[in-house]
């Protein structure tokens, strides 16, 4: 699809009432990747709850591993978290993206970059403001590993990110 032609089907949209809100989910659609490596599989109802917005999960192995496609929409993020017990894997497979631990500054991630995320460790991960991002989630495993999740990300400390 040509964004260009895009913009002019919005301008019309646009006098004919479209609200911001709706032009960005029409970018946001426009925007969808569609060749991600692992697939969208479906929405993130698992661990939904905390991220703040739509995610999609594609489990690739829930046996003796697991492994996970996870897609972020731009802006979306996951809250703080520790991996108990075990840790966490990232492999950035799509778009561009963040990881940060607690007291640290966020890494930007891009396809290739990869993540060792040590048992214990308070950190988050999501897209950029302008990007989609994938990353396939490995889970160390561990006897009684377990995830608590935390607190969001602030709006406020997610901005100040480019």
């Amino acid at each position: 699809m040509c964004l260009w032609g895009l913009g002019g089907h919005i301008a019309i949209g646009k006098n004919q009432g479209l609200s911001d809100d709706q032009v960005a989910e029409i970018l946001n659609i426009a925007r969808k990747p569609t060749n991600i490596m692992f697939g969208f599989g479906s929405e993130n109802t698992i661990a939904g709850q905390y991220f703040t917005g739509k995610s999609y999960l594609n489990p690739i192995s829930t046996e003796q591993v697991g492994i996970f496609n996870v897609t972020f929409e731009p802006t979306v993020r996951n809250n703080w978290h520790v991996h108990h017990g075990g840790g966490q894997i990232l492999l950035a497979t799509h778009g561009r993206g963040y990881y940060q631990e607690w007291g640290k500054p966020a890494i930007e991630l891009k396809p290739g970059d990869k993540v060792n995320i040590a048992p214990g460790t308070k950190h988050w991960h999501g897209a950029a403001k302008d990007s989609w991002f994938t990353h396939i989630a490995i889970e160390v495993p561990s006897e009684n590993g377990r995830t608590e999740w935390l607190e969001p990300v602030s709006d406020t400390e997610y901005n100040k990110l480019k």
